[in-house]
Order: C-alpha cells, then sequence, then structure tokens
C-alpha cells in the first residue's frame, strides 16, 4: 500500500507540471544571445618596451634590479592579478593592482640575487584578462662565480 502511494504521488508531482520547460524559451532570446556570444571580444593588449632583459656578467651574489614597462594597446582595461617569477630568487615587485585603461602605460620591478654559477635564465609570469591570460617576461645573466661554485673550507686547512 506504502508503494503504490509513494507511486502515486511521484506521478502526481511530475504530471502537475504541465508544460514543457523548453515551451517558455523564446526564439528571440536564442538568437540575441547567439550573437552576443559568437561576437569577437575586445581584450585588452599588453605591449612591453622589452621581453627580455640581459644582465651581462655579474659576480655571483651581486643582486641585480631591472624595469619592465608596459602599454595596454587593446581595447578593454587591462587587469593584472598577479606576477610571479619561477624561482625565490627572481622577486617581482611595484606593481598596479588598478585597471589600466587602453593608452595608458604602467611598470613593475624585477629583482634578482644575483646567486649561482655560469648561465642563468629566469622568467617571469604576468597573470592578467588578456586574451591570451598570461604574459612573460624574462632575465638573464652570466655569473662569474670565483670559487667555481665550490664551498669555502668549513674550517682551518692542514698543510
Amino acid at each position: 500500500m506504502k508503494k503504490l502511494i509513494y507511486l502515486l504521488a511521484v506521478t502526481l508531482v511530475f504530471t502537475a507540471c504541465g508544460d514543457d520547460p523548453f515551451s517558455k524559451v523564446k526564439s528571440e532570446n536564442v538568437e540575441q544571445a547567439t550573437v552576443r556570444d559568437n561576437a569577437p571580444s575586445k581584450f585588452p593588449v599588453m605591449t612591453f618596451d622589452k621581453t627580455v632583459h640581459d644582465f651581462g656578467t655579474i659576480m655571483d651574489g651581486q643582486a641585480q634590479e631591472t624595469v619592465f614597462s608596459y602599454t595596454n594597446t587593446g581595447e578593454a582595461p587591462l587587469v593584472i592579478t598577479e606576477i610571479k617569477s619561477t624561482c625565490g630568487c627572481t622577486v617581482p615587485q611595484d606593481w598596479s593592482r588598478a585597471p589600466l585603461l587602453p593608452g595608458e602605460s604602467s611598470q613593475f620591478t624585477v629583482k634578482f640575487n644575483g646567486k649561482g654559477m655560469n648561465k642563468t635564465s629566469k622568467t617571469v609570469t604576468i597573470k592578467a584578462n588578456t586574451q591570451r591570460g598570461t604574459e612573460s617576461v624574462r632575465i638573464s645573466a652570466f655569473i662569474n662565480n670565483p670559487n667555481g661554485g665550490a664551498k669555502p673550507p668549513a674550517g682551518p686547512v692542514i698543510q
């Protein structure tokens, strides 16, 4: 008996709705949405003064710094949500979180601790509302390590 009542209640719920939900969709709204969704969107474009900076030959541990300038050459406000590097030895800073209108310019600083040996290259990734979603710049340097990468002795040298 309980099963019969349950089956009757379920049938009543599904048949009480009446109209097909798709019959309420207006064809003119579907057409407008199709046009809107297929229209090309306007995006901001980050145009950099340089995308690579080479510090040249530096001594191990010699900190370096450079500034990357950019202009929004697109047709929509540019919003940068994050700038990060491939490692902790390279630190991007001083970038604006405010929207940058088309035609406006800004900049950010990249500091590199200069530690290591031989040729090194680091990438800085910018997350923004551009069409690709990410942009990148690179820094590089040849690090001259007078010890050849070897650590100095920990204690006195016995001869």
